[in-house]
């Protein structure tokens, strides 16, 4: 409902007095909402009612910290065992949607084949934390300097404690909360510079130099010259980034020649046997300013 104010002359200098917002039927429905709200009870920690509870892990790690969402508790606890999406009727929004709202994501695996979810934060703008077990870890330390300048913070967990593993990811959080709201903002867009290293374009030719390595490492005498040195090419670490613009701005400019296909003649594939579908990529005038992420690694 709208309700239409009594003012006169300029109403950008109008000061509106907060006891005309509301009528007094609309306060007392307020007040008998808010009222209802209330509860003696601590808020949950979880937001379903799951069928077995008690040999819940996540539940009991819980228990076993005491973290009740208790006002004392420094952290509290949302646990949504459910996927996101718009249909959700306790959350009705897209996990896209929800990943951009987060400040941090925070995925200290043990061990994880590759970890979309960093993966995911990156392409986003999202600063995350993983580790050095996991296949997306081990992929930014071979490809960064510092990946710390591109909010991606990396725990070791191959060589250091357990102890010390915590202690180094407390010391990445808070060296995030330290940050000011500019040199967030600054961090989320150098982050999402990244996601042109994520791109199919490139992905796809590791993929494919992945199954030529396990040919060579099987048929060994099937390779010869230029083929076998290809797997011993010295990649360029992207350095650490200049200073950048507030936002990321990507020149315009339109595709020229298909570096994919290109990629994959050198590797002595032909076109009908490639093992995914082309697309087109982007054309070195359309990287972004920062420079060709993708392509440093092609020199």
């Amino acid at each position: 409902m709208i309700k239409l104010l009594g003012i006169r002359g300029d109403i950008s200098r109008a000061v509106v007095d907060p006891a005309e917002l509301l009528t007094n039927e609309e306060k007392i429905l307020l007040k008998r909402r808010v009222i209802a709200l209330k509860r003696n009870s601590l808020p949950p920690i979880v937001t379903h009612n799951l069928i077995d509870d008690v040999s819940d892990p996540i539940l009991n790690q819980l228990r076993r910290l005491q973290l009740f969402n208790h006002p004392s508790d420094r952290v509290k606890i949302i646990f949504h065992p459910e996927f996101l999406s718009s249909n959700n009727p306790l959350i009705s929004i897209e996990y896209e949607d929800f990943v951009r709202g987060c400040h941090l994501g925070v995925f200290p695996s043990y061990y994880e084949p590759w970890g979309y979810t960093p993966a995911e934060c990156t392409v986003m703008g999202v600063p995350s934390v993983t580790t050095n077990l996991s296949g997306f870890g081990g992929f930014v330390e071979e490809i960064l300097e510092n990946s710390t300048d591109y909010g991606i913070y990396i725990v070791d967990r191959r060589f250091k404690s357990i102890d010390e593993s915590v202690e180094q990811l407390a010391d990445h959080m808070l060296q995030f909360c330290q940050k000011t709201r500019r040199q967030r903002i600054n961090q989320r867009n150098r982050t999402e510079r990244l996601s042109d290293l994520l791109d199919w374009k490139i992905m796809g030719m590791e993929y494919v130099r992945a199954r030529k390595l396990a040919l060579h490492r099987t048929y060994p005498d099937s390779f010869s010259g230029s083929d076998s040195g290809d797997f011993d090419r010295h990649k360029v670490k992207i350095p650490k980034p200049l200073s950048a613009p507030a936002s990321p701005r990507i020149r315009g400019g339109s595709g020229s020649i298909d570096d994919l296909t290109d990629g994959m003649q050198q590797l002595g594939y032909e076109e009908e046997e490639y093992p995914f579908i082309l697309r087109h990529p982007i054309s070195e005038r359309d990287l972004l300013s920062e420079g060709d992420l993708g392509g440093i690694n092609r020199r």
